[in-house]
């Protein structure tokens, strides 16, 4: 019985269209290669799902992450066939023996196991059975990655003219793969950013997963060039400009989903670093209940929103879920009664019925300048991106005192910090007390993986309640949870993040208190006394809870602001 065609089969699993098939047998009749391989590289399925398909189709099993071995395993072996290290990455396949003996078991891991010389030149340097392994590139090209160390030369491109061979390795088919797959990985593992970082004799690349940087792939430093090439052609950057910062935007097809890939690239020493981006573009806001606000929270958060003028700032470091938080809150006011209009840098994400400006600083098109204009536009709800100078803190006041409501973010360690903050700008304390309504600060934890943290023991427990902050305990049973890590959350015992927050509304108390340019310190003691929670405390009954940790908390407030608020 014939066997079923891998295109067949995708098709029956409702994995690709057949408008994708057409295009990968176009993309194959161009470049050649395996109809599978044409689908990844264009974006139409993940390399993981199409092995489970081809594991499949092909009755061979696919590499287990524990079956790779050692090094000198495989060196070992590829010295008695005798092929060269490139002939092996050329077939992007590698072979061992199962064990010491010299009759045991070879074993042979291959993207293409059923490469016709592939198996010709095992069969006459083998006797006997060899066990095929469906791999990943990423699989192969770590292992034959550590076989080239001390002699990466063997796997050097031939020399040739620079710009020539920059884009003639940027088009090369395993370099393509290569990215691709760094980005399906990312998506798959939530990665926020990827950042591929050259050094002396290696290249990393690492993920931002959870807020937290992991190092998910390694190569030798000649591969280098052939993925920061391609990285900036497909976002659209001069792909021979090597000596200064370049910045490149594009939408790409990642495992049949649309991406919008922001991409940094920075001269360093022994190259360009290289930053992306990920955001989906179907990426669904979470609702303020997923994002860590309790109801008290929520909805004073919600009522500030809902405030016909003035100003609202949201503080926090760069990746605190700032624009996150912001975004959110324009949605909940696009009722299509409001006019809103937004100046970012850069436009995160799309938000139909919003007009949103991207900043352009190279060409006058700064923060100040796109506000100044927006007032133009008969806007209800203006957001700026942030305030960062005094012309742009003096037209956001300027326009709330004329009647619009202003939303932005100011970068301070604290809600109440941004105060003072807009005061050092030069904003007069009246003007600023009149307009105003509330500020927000905030932070991102990662959660606590749901199905394997475990409860803190007795001892655990007595030292958690020992750092409690002053003032009345959380309401409701303490849940003290501990990391434990499973396959759900990659071993980190984490999974997800969720933000911790302090939200301080304008009172008369407070508007007196900036009047009078008070401190934070006075501020605060004033916010309180209308339920002002800070950061430290949300982060205590959060982790009560059994969400998050107190180590997560201490790395989010600081060490110190927690001691303090505990003291």
């Amino acid at each position: 019985m014939p066997r079923q065609r891998i295109g067949d089969l995708l098709l029956a699993e409702g994995l690709v269209s057949q408008a994708d098939i057409d295009n990968a047998l176009a993309l194959q009749a161009e470049t050649g290669g395996p109809i599978g391989q044409m689908l990844v590289r264009l974006g139409a399925i993940s390399e993981d799902r199409l092995l489970e398909v081809l594991c499949q189709q092909l009755r061979i099993p696919v590499l287990g992450a524990d079956e790779a071995p050692e090094p000198e395993r495989i060196a070992d072996f590829l010295d008695v066939v005798g092929a060269p290290l490139h002939w092996w990455a050329d077939r992007e396949a590698v072979a061992w023996r199962a064990g010491d003996e010299a009759d045991a078991a070879v074993i042979c891991a291959a993207v293409h196991p059923l490469d016709p010389v592939l198996r010709d030149r095992l069969a006459q340097a083998v006797e006997g059975q060899v066990h095929y392994r469906l791999a990943k590139r990423a699989q192969i090209e770590a292992m034959t990655g550590d076989l080239a160390k001390g002699r990466a030369a063997e796997l050097e491109p031939p020399k040739a003219s620079e710009a020539a061979r920059l884009k003639e390795l940027a088009q090369a088919a395993p370099v393509i793969d290569f990215v691709n797959a760094i980005f399906a990985e990312a998506l798959a593992k939530r990665a926020s950013d990827v950042h591929v970082e050259p050094f002396e004799d290696q290249f990393f690349v690492r993920m931002r997963i959870d807020g937290m940087l992991v190092t998910a792939r390694r190569g030798p430093r000649s591969g280098f060039d052939a993925v920061c090439s391609r990285i900036k052609l497909l976002s659209g950057m001069d792909i021979g400009e090597r000596r200064l910062p370049q910045d490149g935007r594009q939408t790409i097809r990642v495992s049949g989903q649309q991406v919008d890939l922001r991409v940094s690239a920075l001269p360093s020493t022994w190259g360009e670093s290289v930053v992306l981006r990920l955001l989906g573009k179907t990426s669904r806001l979470p609702d303020l209940k997923e994002l860590g606000l309790d109801e008290a929270q929520a909805e004073g958060l919600v009522s500030l929103a809902e405030q016909p003028n003035g100003v609202v700032l949201v503080s926090g470091p760069t990746g605190s879920g700032k624009t996150t938080t912001i975004y959110r809150l324009l949605t909940h006011l696009n009722d299509g009664v409001r006019k809103i209009v937004t100046v970012e840098d850069p436009v995160e994400l799309d938000l139909p019925g919003v007009v949103q400006v991207r900043v352009k600083s190279e060409i006058g098109l700064t923060f100040a300048a796109g506000l100044r204009a927006m007032l133009r536009q008969d806007p209800d709800v203006i957001m700026v991106g942030e305030i960062r100078d005094p012309e742009t803190a003096r037209i956001a006041v300027q326009a709330a005192l004329t009647g619009h409501l202003v939303i932005s973010t100011v970068h301070t360690n604290s809600a109440l910090a941004a105060v003072s903050r807009l005061l050092d700008l030069g904003i007069e304390d009246y003007l600023l007390a009149d307009v105003l309504r509330g500020v927000v600060g905030q932070r991102l934890v990662r959660k606590l993986c749901p199905q394997c943290a475990r409860p803190s023991s007795p001892e655990q427990r007595r030292h958690h309640e020992a750092a409690a902050p002053a003032g009345p305990a959380p309401a409701g049973d303490a849940d003290w949870r501990e990391p434990r890590g499973c396959d759900a959350c990659a071993r980190t015992g984490y999974l997800g993040r969720i933000g911790l927050f302090e939200t301080a509304v304008a009172t008369k108390a407070l508007e007196r208190a900036v009047r009078g340019r008070a401190d934070e310190d006075a501020l605060a003691a004033t916010a309180r006394r209308d339920g002002f929670k800070t950061l430290f405390e949300d982060g205590y009954a959060k982790a009560r809870a059994g969400l998050t940790t107190l180590s997560e908390v201490y790395r989010a407030v600081g060490l110190r602001a927690a001691a303090d608020e505990a003291a």
